[in-house]
């Protein structure tokens, strides 16, 4: 009989081990010998390469479907095979065998599965398929929550960014500390671009010139600076993909501050940005026309009056000036709205809020219960191992080892006492903030200068449109609720409401606005 054979890695531990493609090619080749097998076919790869697609494994399938004669395939184990019992492919192997087309040869694990297979034989080959997949799906679950407890004390899973290094401390585990050699010049990089002198190509010349290097030497490229200045990692907050953020355990590079300074420019907000400097008009750059799309630009005419009109770069739109006081009505009936919200008002919604989040302060309440029983519970083992010392009935090297593992425990729960602590207060805090500079808007809105106006402006309005003499324009988050509340004060809004917004960068610049209003 003609027989194809099939080797099959996963990982990087099984290329090493004796499950690496050559062993396992030269187990099916011996198997096939002493079947007296004709090979004609030999088929390897690491499916983490190539993950679904399986790119050999389909190959196979396509030999199988050119041959009248009936062929053995030999895997080396049924994990081979495939750790997915719900796999297509393995159903048509299967289908195939039992239909007397082939025959699938499994030489560890001594399993043929062919037509003339019994009741036993084909449940103990699903039973083989159930395991192969629950070895799969465990180790995943293993895997997921090693890097979750990493997480929980502040590890980081990932290549350190640019101005990091990783490094094996004398315990033997990999920490993270700054590159000495690049973490000055990218501290020195966010310094300049916090001043709003600087746009990412100027910036990209200067540090070009200052010698900011790749770790492979090369030159920086302009998206890499894009993404340093937006990488909270360098102020200790550590941003992983679909996971939660949470502060890191290594040494910061720049403050908080300096990094909420960079995002407020980033994002257009920053009253001393160097493009909004010389502008003296409110809504410049600001307003698009709804019908074609282009900017609607100002001009002073008579001296004294503003108004604006679309600049018509595409042809398509009749130029009709607007005085800028009538493109802001909506606005101020905004400001009024906000205004009109009662202290009242305020604190019922800050209490529906606390009682919405009855059960969530309940849950933190008990984990910051437990979290210090725990805590105290290792410092008292802190202390008998200190006792311990102190009999000598413990070496030093071991006294060393156990006080360093306890100490991390302490660390990792004070990370989590942290997390829930501040979880416990955070949304009637921020939600009374929020309420706090929305009705007090409009006054600093008419106090301040005009490049202060275009910043509030630019920090509440989304996507402001111009249509005839009407703005039209969404409210940012929180705020559009806010807005809800003014109009219908009896219909409180729902937790859902404010569960999901990014309070940590919202404070900062609602902390920015804030400090707009004169002393």
């Amino acid at each position: 009989m003609k027989a194809v054979i099939l080797a099959r890695v996963s990982t990087e531990e099984q290329k090493d081990a004796g499950n690496s493609l050559p062993a396992q090619i030269a187990r099916l080749e011996a198997y096939c010998k002493r079947k007296g097998f004709e090979i004609v076919e030999t088929y390897s790869f690491d499916e983490s390469a190539y993950k679904t697609k399986r790119d050999e494994f389909d190959r196979i399938l396509d030999f199988l479907k050119e041959k009248n004669e009936k062929i053995a395939v030999c895997f080396d184990k049924v994990d081979r095979l495939s750790r997915n019992v719900f796999d297509k492919r393995v159903s048509l192997l299967y289908e195939k065998a039992v239909a007397d087309e082939i025959e699938l040869h499994f030489v560890s694990d001594g399993q043929v599965i062919n037509s003339s297979m019994s009741a036993v034989e084909k449940f103990q080959f699903g039973m083989s398929l159930g395991l192969a997949k629950y070895y799969s799906d465990a180790i995943s679950d293993n895997v997921k929550r090693v890097f979750e407890l990493k997480r929980r004390n502040g590890e980081w899973t990932s290549q350190a960014p640019l101005g990091y290094r990783s490094i094996t401390n004398e315990a033997g585990k990999r920490d993270i500390i700054p590159d000495f050699e690049r973490a000055h010049l990218i501290k020195k990089m966010l310094e300049l671009y916090a001043t709003g002198s600087h746009s990412i190509s100027s910036l990209h010349a200067t540090m070009e010139e200052l010698g900011l290097k790749s770790r492979e030497g090369r030159t920086v490229s302009r998206s890499l600076i894009d993404w340093m200045l937006k990488n909270s990692f360098y102020c200790g907050l550590a941003r992983p993909r679909k996971h939660l953020a949470y502060h890191h355990r290594y040494a910061p590079i720049i403050s908080k501050d300096l990094f909420d300074k960079c995002q407020l420019i980033i994002s257009g907000r920053n009253k001393t940005h160097p493009k909004e400097a010389s502008k003296d008009f409110i809504l410049k750059g600001i307003v698009h026309c709804k019908k074609c799309g282009c900017l609607y630009s100002p001009e002073i005419k008579k001296g004294k009056y503003i108004f604006y009109a679309c600049t018509n770069g595409k042809k398509i739109c009749k130029r009709e000036y607007i005085r800028e006081h009538v493109l802001l009505k909506p606005v101020y009936d905004v400001f009024e709205a906000f205004e009109s919200i009662s202290e009242e008002i305020q604190l019922k919604l800050v209490e529906n809020l606390r009682q919405l989040n009855e059960f969530e302060v309940e849950y933190h309440a008990k984990e910051i219960k437990r979290i210090r029983a725990e805590y105290d519970r290792i410092q008292k083992r802190s202390e008998v191992l200190m006792d311990m010392r102190l009999d000598l009935s413990i070496t030093k090297d071991d006294y060393d080892k156990k006080l360093q593992e306890l100490k991390d425990t302490q660390y990792r729960l004070n990370l989590e006492l942290d997390e829930h602590t501040k979880a416990d207060h955070e949304y009637h805090i921020h939600l009374s903030t929020v309420l706090n500079l929305s009705r007090r808007v409009k006054q600093i809105f008419d106090s301040s200068e005009v490049n202060e106006k275009r910043a509030l402006i630019k920090f509440l309005l989304q996507n402001p449109l111009a249509e005839g003499k009407k703005l039209h324009f969404e409210l940012r988050k929180p705020f559009d609720t806010v807005l809800q509340l003014a109009h219908r004060p009896t219909v409180l809004p729902t937790l859902d409401e404010f569960r999901t917004i990014d309070w940590s960068n919202l404070m900062g610049e609602i902390l920015q606005i804030s400090l707009l209003q004169p002393a």
